[in-house]
């Protein structure tokens, strides 16, 4: 295996270990510093507008300005994401550092980095290849995050028991996020040439975001990608945890431990995904796995004790996580081999926008009590709806590799 490709999966190992274990205490952090729920909310809100923005500023020069400096320099936003949350209580300075910083309130990828890793692995593995690479990337990913939210539960629970404050040991918890991000500049900085994009000349058309050939497929996976983060806004990984702590008063180590099988099942179902994937198609794959998931979703509160309630949780991230290798993969198949990073870049940046929005609303409903359990009706409905509508609009548009299925020849 080249060495690059060793880099960026250990560089997608640190970064998601430092964005689960973040996610777990962030939002009891912030109540920590005495800011409202609603503050919560609109703190989150920006986190991710700020990094939809620097995704997409980036992600569209990276291959121009260089993928290398690109992912030290979102590694270097990051470093100085987590000093300033960790040292500062203000929450005005905090709000800037959430809009300029890269920070992960939900546990899952912020900033450039998925874009330009993804694009990276998709043009040194064959088309056949490619889903099965992204699944294992997926699965990395996966077990950091969830080795990252039970190490950030257990890592304040000790320290509760030495006796430590309660807003010392979750300062502590963001301080090792920046030094995670120390890490990122050390192991981006050892990446190669060869991790460089080709220097492909670009026609009129491609002038704008780096698309030109795609624009039509990219804006319209965009759009649906957006209303799928919309919906997923809701339960992202730290309102979730919050969601657990009001309503069953569960303690940080056990929150830690929920995310952490969490995180561990979402990871090792994006290796069947790739299997599924090869005999059904990625479409398919997709909204067939999806579609259940978010069932499961909307049953979560109903139950009526916590056993039960995680059981459910957990069963939804058995499968939950099936469409990312899928989505990843399919987004790298329909587009030029030139327009890759672009077509991450603004698929993601959808994401990313749509997933900004939500917390601002979930943030008013976790206010009341009345409201507590509709961040999660609101999140399976809307993903529901995306399934839908992206079998609907997207089945015959075909990859490369699926072009000799049988059940999907052309006419």
């Amino acid at each position: 295996m080249p060495r690059d490709i060793v880099l960026l999966f250990a560089t997608r190992a640190v970064r998601l270990l430092a964005y689960g274990a973040l996610s777990v205490t962030l939002a009891l952090y912030l109540a920590a510093l005495g800011l409202t729920e609603r503050q919560i909310g609109l703190l989150l809100t920006l986190t991710l507008l700020g990094d939809t923005a620097v995704s997409l500023w980036l992600t569209t020069r990276a291959d121009r300005f260089g993928r290398r400096r690109t992912l030290v320099v979102g590694a270097l936003l990051m470093v100085a994401a987590g000093v300033v949350f960790a040292l500062c209580d203000n929450f005005l300075v905090l709000l800037i550092a959430a809009t300029i910083g890269v920070i992960s309130p939900s546990g899952n990828e912020v900033g450039p980095f998925l874009s330009i890793e993804q694009a990276a692995l998709s043009q040194v593995v064959a088309d056949r290849n490619r889903t099965a690479a992204l699944a294992w990337y997926t699965l990395a990913g996966s077990l950091a995050t969830a080795t990252g939210s039970l190490a950030g539960g257990l890592l304040v629970d000790a320290l509760r028991l030495a006796a430590v404050a309660p807003l010392t040991s979750y300062r502590v918890n963001v301080a090792g996020y920046a030094l995670m991000g120390v890490a990122l500049v050390a192991i981006f900085s050892r990446l190669s040439p060869a991790a460089e994009a080709a220097r492909v000349p670009s026609g009129p058309g491609a002038r704008r975001f780096g698309l030109a050939r795609s624009q039509g497929v990219v804006l319209r996976l965009s759009a649906l990608f957006a209303l799928d983060a919309f919906g997923g806004g809701f339960v992202i990984q730290a309102l979730a945890a919050y969601w657990f702590y009001v309503r069953f008063d569960v303690r940080p180590s056990v929150l830690g431990g929920i995310f952490f099988a969490a995180n561990l099942l979402a990871g090792l179902s994006a290796l069947l995904a790739a299997r599924l994937a090869t005999r059904f198609g990625l479409v398919k794959t997709m909204v067939f796995t999806h579609l259940p998931s978010n069932v499961l979703l909307v049953l979560v509160p109903l139950m009526p004790n916590l056993p039960l309630a995680i059981a459910v949780l957990l069963l939804r991230f058995s499968i939950s996580q099936m469409d990312v290798p899928t989505r990843q993969s399919y987004v790298m198949a329909v587009v030029p081999a030139d327009e890759r990073s672009a077509a991450a870049g603004i698929t993601g940046v959808a994401r990313t926008t749509g997933a900004a929005l939500a917390p601002l609303v979930a943030g008013v409903l976790l206010a009341h009590a009345a409201t507590l359990d509709l961040i999660f009706y609101l999140a399976g409905g809307l993903k529901i709806v995306y399934d839908l509508l992206l079998y609907r609009g997207f089945l015959k548009i075909r990859p490369p590799e699926e072009t000799s299925f049988p059940l999907q020849k052309r006419p």
